[in-house]
């Protein structure tokens, strides 16, 4: 594939988002549709930080509290408007959201590319890469359990500043609520969007005018965004400085998400939502709170709940309620995409996927996932019980994934687009410091919680690390164990393998053209029958998220054009699920040897039963995570769209 086919231009829709051309009016509907729905799903994570930024950085149960001061807060304040500004702002908006693979980002669609372009680094860069950007999925997955649990939790937390007595009630209202987040998910991104759009623009409607409440009683918090302030307060007080930083990045929380949802929504309308609604809002939040503390310290117990006057308090909780299930859509959504992509990648099995719309192909509901999620949070939201005791753990992978991104995102812009090197090594040096920097400070959280991302990290980590490296090891030996199929097919066309041809087709599904499939030769040595009209197909997921379709399908005759037997090869991108009997029933009978009786044809799957055998080809536990990692794999003939009445399951052992 020519480098960079398929590729939208920077500011333009893909056009799986229904960006066609046609009359002006039509495309501004769809425009603000999708800004709508991008603040339904995306901006939930980022958009509800405030609720309990400010509160944990002057929280006085933090291990390195910051104390209450004029120039404190003054410099807080700034740190996190720049904050917002260089990582989600510059980073990701304006710089990591253009290193789009076809239209979907997020740290897989950047291992992707960097996939893509590895004949051109040693194998230790590529290596080295690569674990980087898997490491970075991995943290997501924990940002991914982390997010609903904290959020959610803050926003009903509220309900203590308006009735004390109901505190007790906070823990098992979030657990409803999380519960039923989850049951819906099934409906899928499109319905959740429209439901949430709405309520997200009011949202952002309440906290910029509480904001502006707060601004107009002291006006002279706005100079808290001259970048001085933030400066001073860093340099001039590094000690208290450094250790805020581990509740400042919290404002950040939410950045990954945007960049991994990107494929849901394009990044035009994501850029259009952040710059015109959703970065005002918070950062007027961010200025009146730090207004309200100013006024009187001891509003540093709920600066965002008490900034509301008394008789919105009750409706704010209601809705920030609400706005936080949005924070909790937004990192779902991303961990579908994330997993899906890490499948057809091959660092996880094959997941049971469900497309839940019909012209948006990245909107995806993974089951598996959705019930593992909700566990999970669950587990956390009874074992920490407040936001304030998870807000140390959620820095850590909030961080750790921004720094990745970062890392992968350099060398996509010098390998794809050769930025020169003093410019990029400029712009290196001031995103790479600002990142280590939060890295450093919520590491001296680690006991207090940040050792729970990184744990959560590591494992995901090893599990796709063992899969990849045992499905090398398990194909490796199905080539040794299935032979050549040109040699096969020789066989058969000479005699040597005497069989009886029987009308009908049969499909053979199969990893390559390399091999014979195991199915076929057990059909043939023991049952000695072979179908009038067979093929061998074969899937092949490319690193891209959709193949077009004059590239969809390649046929293969095997070396005879009089035998009816061919090889398909199917390509699909990693953001599709291949159908198999539609792809057939692309080929005409000149392109198979004969007409394809699909309305009646066989198909034949080979199933492994995985063993741990002696050789030392992984440590003993790797072997063990490997084989249990196989029992979550999706059903063959569902994923391939099979017609389970006549489908064929024929079984095999290998020894790993």
């Amino acid at each position: 594939m020519d480098e960079g086919q398929g590729e939208a231009p920077p500011g333009q829709e893909p056009a799986a988002q229904g960006s066609q051309a046609g009359p002006s009016g039509a495309r501004q509907t769809v425009r603000l549709a999708l800004v709508i729905g991008a603040l339904g799903v995306v901006f939930g994570d980022i958009g509800t930080s405030p609720i309990y930024t400010l509160q944990t950085v002057f929280s006085p149960s933090d291990p390195h509290p910051v104390p209450v001061s004029t120039q404190n807060v003054y410099g807080v304040v700034s740190l996190v408007f720049w904050s917002v500004m260089i990582i989600v702002t510059i980073t990701y908006v304006l710089l990591a959201m253009r290193a789009d693979n076809q239209g979907e980002g997020g740290i897989m669609a950047l291992i992707t590319l960097v996939r893509q372009r590895s004949s051109q680094l040693g194998r230790r860069t590529a290596v080295v890469l690569a674990a980087l950007g898997i490491f970075g999925a991995s943290l997501f997955f924990g940002d991914s359990m982390i997010t609903p649990a904290i959020s959610v939790l803050s926003a009903v937390e509220g309900v203590k500043v308006v009735e004390p007595s109901l505190g007790s009630a906070v823990v098992p209202i979030t657990a409803v609520i999380i519960v039923i987040l989850f049951l819906v998910q099934r409906r899928g991104t499109a319905a959740v969007g429209r439901v949430f759009g709405p309520v997200m623009i009011a949202w952002f409607t309440a906290v910029g005018a509480c904001g502006i409440g707060g601004i107009v009683d002291h006006p002279g918090i706005l100079r808290a965004l001259w970048p001085s302030y933030a400066l001073s307060f860093l340099f001039g007080h590094f000690g208290t400085a450094f250790f805020a930083l581990a509740a400042v990045v919290l404002a950040v929380t939410g950045a990954e998400a945007l960049y991994a949802d990107m494929g849901h929504f394009g990044r035009p309308a994501i850029t259009r939502g952040w710059l015109f609604l959703v970065f005002p809002a918070c950062i007027i939040r961010y200025l009146g709170q730090g207004a309200l503390i100013l006024d009187d310290p001891k509003n540093i117990s709920s600066p965002f709940f008490l900034l509301v006057p008394h008789w919105g308090r009750w409706p704010m909780i209601l809705l920030a309620t609400a706005a936080t299930v949005i924070a909790s859509q937004a990192v779902i959504t991303g961990a579908y995409s994330v997993t899906s992509q890490a499948a057809q990648l091959g660092y996880l099995p094959r997941l049971r996927i469900a497309h839940t719309s019909e012209t948006t192909i990245g909107q995806i509901y993974v089951p598996w996932v959705n019930w593992l999620l909700m566990v999970s949070v669950l587990t956390l939201v009874f074992a920490f019980r407040s936001s304030t005791a998870l807000a140390f753990a959620f820095g850590m992978a909030v961080t750790g994934t921004i720094t990745i991104t970062t890392l992968l995102f350099l060398y996509i812009a010098r390998a794809k687009w050769g930025t020169p090197r003093w410019l990029l090594a400029s712009g290196a040096a001031v995103l790479l410091f600002v990142d280590l920097l939060f890295v450093g400070a919520n590491l001296t959280k680690f006991v207090h919680g940040a050792w729970l991302p990184l744990l959560i990290g590591l494992t995901v980590f090893t599990i796709m690390t063992t899969w990849q490296r045992g499905r090398r090891l398990v194909t490796a030996q199905r080539e040794r164990t299935e032979g050549s199929l040109r040699a096969f097919v020789d066989e058969l066309r000479s005699g040597e393998l005497p069989v009886r041809e029987v009308p009908g087709t049969a499909v053979f599904l199969n990893r390559g053209k390399e091999t014979a499939p195991l199915a076929m030769r057990a059909n043939v040595e023991h049952n000695h029958v072979r179908h009038e009209q067979v093929v061998i197909l074969s899937i092949e997921t490319e690193p891209v998220p959709r193949v077009q379709d004059d590239r969809r399908v390649a046929v293969d005759s095997l070396g005879y054009a009089d035998d009816g037997i061919v090889h398909v090869t199917v390509r699909v991108g990693y953001m599709e699920t291949p159908d198999v009997p539609a792809t057939l029933a692309m080929l005409d009978a000149s392109q198979t040897e004969g007409p394809l009786e699909l309305d009646r044809a066989s198909y034949f799957l080979s199933k492994i039963e995985l063993q741990r055998g002696k050789a030392r080809t992984m440590a003993p536990w790797r072997k063990r995570l490997f084989i249990a990692t196989s029992y979550i794999t999706a059903d063959a003939a569902e994923h391939f769209g099979l017609p389970r009445h006549r489908t064929v399951i024929m079984g095999s052992r290998i020894e790993v």
